[in-house]
């Protein structure tokens, strides 16, 4: 077992648990597609992807998301040859798990006409259009899952129990904050799925919004540097130049959207 392995094991899971649960949900003649489920049940099943993918990946540490990744690399808590390595496992599996959820559920794109909804197994889109609220949204999101795995981190749990910890925390951040753009706060579980969504002969399947595909990249890794970098500021009394720059650039999104929305 080494790092990459680890890390495209453990993402693996989180994507095929997850994806795979919106997939249940809304493509049609599914039998977990009913009409009483809630945001909460998806926040539900994706804090249970989450747990789950963290418990697959323990080997490298379970980032599972290139937002954790840089976020410690910016506090040089790993190097960088390591974060590469993570960061390829994390793509790699995420490419696997969309794949087998393709074929998995192959006669229900068919059976499913709305483009949208086919989209949304693999990739989040917001409640409404607003770029730069959009980006804020992804970014705050990460900085609270982040600033929440440093501040887990510190706690004494009993042996084993630090993933479920870590899946409430995903549930928490989806009910509380996910409701603008569905909270990818991983640039793995949006993009790599979008690009799969792109690739794989899905039967209707219409565009893939790559145009909005960066919003879940830079807002999570603007985000998973910010996160760290204030706690390391509050506890350790730390800070580096991480922190000015992720903290100038959440301020300058907070304007623009402010700038945007006044329109």
């Amino acid at each position: 077992m080494n790092e990459l392995l680890s890390e495209a094991i453990g993402t693996f899971v989180l994507v095929l648990f997850g994806c795979g649960l919106n997939a249940g949900l809304s493509l049609n003649k599914s039998y977990s597609n009913k009409e009483g489920n809630s945001w909460s049940v998806g926040t539900f099943g994706w804090g249970l992807a989450v747990t789950l993918g963290v418990y697959a990946s323990q080997y490298s540490g379970a980032h599972i998301n290139p937002a954790v990744t840089v976020g410690l690399l910016s506090s040089g808590e790993i190097h960088f040859l390591l974060a590469v390595q993570y960061i390829i496992g994390q793509c790699l599996g995420a490419f696997l798990a969309c794949v087998l959820i393709y074929i998995h559920y192959m006669p229900h794109w068919s059976a499913t006409k709305d483009q949208d909804v086919k989209l949304g197994v693999f990739a989040t889109s917001p409640s409404i259009n607003s770029k730069w609220s959009n980006l804020n949204s992804e970014l705050i999101g990460t900085f609270t899952l982040l600033f929440g795995l440093k501040f887990i981190g510190i706690n004494n749990f009993a042996e084993g129990l630090n993933p479920i910890i870590v899946g409430a925390l995903v549930c928490a951040i989806g009910i509380s904050l996910g409701g603008t753009t569905g909270y990818a706060i991983n640039p793995v579980r949006d993009f790599i799925p979008r690009i799969a969504h792109y690739i794989l002969p899905i039967s209707g399947k219409g565009d893939s919004k790559l145009n909005y595909s960066w919003i879940p990249v830079l807002g999570p890794l603007v985000g998973g540097v910010l996160g760290v970098s204030v706690y390391e500021f509050l506890f350790n009394n730390t800070h580096d130049i991480y922190l000015y720059v992720s903290l100038g650039i959440f301020l300058l999104f907070s304007t623009l959207s402010i700038l945007e929305n006044k329109k």
